[in-house]
């Protein structure tokens, strides 16, 4: 783990191996109880031409799992392989258990262009709660698949589901010509693809409130300076390169500016930078080291780390000025904030004994609780629908991605084939 004033400075400097082609796979680390159970039946396939390269059932059935909230059926243990709502003998799932059943099926229109139709089943009442088609083709049958867990998830919850979205991290492997690599995948791993590779590190990426862009800090210039860069288009542009520090950049709620950490009048303080004109402001002026800065949801505050009081701990200054306001007590050690969509959540790293956890922070009450029981975490990130936290757990001289519950009962881990990841973020829910 990075001592505190390393950490402070964002982690500069972390050289670990890895595979930058390895493909993330899930491992569900244990069962919650009380989680709703659901049978995601196989869909039917058997009017294809030809054999799809992913199983849609698959693919729901683990985003399900890792919610935390549904459990889905074990396929080996299925009662009956019903393809429509009336194939369904609503006793037999009723017998094994079951709250609700998912029915499917895949209708090929031409080479490449699908047609997926889904029903979500509700056992005990004996009815259909949703039914969907939609199209898809065979680039896009992953992301389909991610959109029909959002559908149930939503329909039974209540709450947006935010398994379509994707997550960003960086890469590093020690023996490769390009030692660094940030990537951008599905929330589950898939998917993953190079936004930018560098023999130098890359670090503290930040996604823009429309999912187009990306922020982040290369040294590849021999100093740290931060770039956007739009993914689409791969086009990109540096917007600080001062003297000293360029770190921890930031996204304002309506994409307009940036909070970051610049070192160019003395210590690390907080600045917001608008894009556009390319207008500095700085909101800190102090000895001590200010960095990790995050915007509140409405704009108006940002939550940053200082050890101005001798340690680690999060303060909440004012976009338009101001004094700091110290935000956390509990503990030595707490960084590395990250807020709920709502804003009424603040994850962050806590440092206890030498063991560092993700704990929420409620900031309405004070309450602070401890989500997970590992020893190295950091980089925590909310889910854009605010109800898990992805973030970074060294194992070993390794680090692999979590993601947590809310309520800290559901973990998941993403594991890769060899090597270590970190700084990992989830991006926003993303403009039809």
């Amino acid at each position: 783990m990075k001592q505190p004033i390393t950490y402070l400075l964002a982690g500069i400097l972390w050289i670990m191996p890895l595979a930058a082609k390895a493909a993330l796979t899930i491992e569900i680390t244990g069962g919650v109880e009380g989680a709703l159970p659901i049978a995601v039946v196989p869909f039917d396939t058997s009017r294809l031409s030809s054999k799809l390269p992913v199983d849609l059932a698959e693919i729901v059935a683990s985003d399900l799992n890792r919610s935390g909230v549904l459990k889905s059926m074990n396929r080996s243990e299925l009662p009956a392989n019903p393809h429509y709502s009336n194939q369904v003998q609503y006793a037999r799932w009723r017998s094994v258990g079951q709250d609700y059943l998912v029915v499917g099926r895949v209708l090929e229109k031409s080479a490449g262009l699908y047609t997926i139709e889904f029903q979500l089943l509700d056992v005990l009442k004996q009815k259909q709660l949703l039914g969907r088609s939609m199209p898809a083709r065979k680039r896009n049958l992953r992301s389909r698949a991610h959109q029909i867990s959002d559908y149930i998830y939503e329909q039974i919850t209540g709450t947006r589901g935010a398994f379509n979205t994707r997550i960003a991290f960086v890469r590093a492997q020690k023996d490769a010509a390009r030692k660094y690599v940030l990537q951008v995948a599905d929330t589950d791993g898939f998917n993953a693809q190079n936004v930018l590779e560098s023999d130098e590190p890359i670090m503290s990426p930040s996604w823009s409130p429309d999912g187009k862009s990306l922020a982040y800090v290369s040294f590849e210039n021999e100093r740290p300076e931060i770039y956007i860069q739009h993914l689409a288009t791969a086009r990109r542009s540096k917007v600080a390169g001062f003297r000293g520090l360029n770190s921890a950049p930031s996204w304002s709620p309506d994409g307009k500016f940036l909070a970051l950490v610049l070192s160019k009048d003395g210590s690390p303080d907080i600045y917001t930078l608008n894009t556009a004109t390319k207008r500095l402001k700085r909101l800190t002026t102090h000895r001590a080291i200010d960095t990790e800065p995050v915007w509140a949801s409405d704009g108006k505050t940002i939550i940053f780390t200082s050890d101005r009081a001798g340690s680690p701990q999060l303060y909440q200054v004012n976009v338009d000025g101001g004094k700091p306001k110290r935000v956390t007590f509990e503990g030595r050690y707490n960084t590395a904030a990250s807020l709920s969509p709502d804003g009424k959540y603040i994850a962050m790293v806590h440092g206890e004994q030498g063991q560092y956890k993700i704990a929420q922070y409620e900031r309405e009450t004070g309450n602070l609780t401890v989500l997970t029981d590992s020893t190295l975490d950091e980089s925590p990130s909310f889910s854009p629908n605010g109800k898990m936290v992805l973030y970074a757990s060294t194992r070993g001289n390794r680090g692999y991605l979590y993601a947590v519950s809310i309520d800290g009962r559901a973990k998941h881990r993403l594991s890769d084939q060899a090597g270590d990841i970190r700084e990992p973020v989830w991006g926003p829910f993303e403009s039809k």
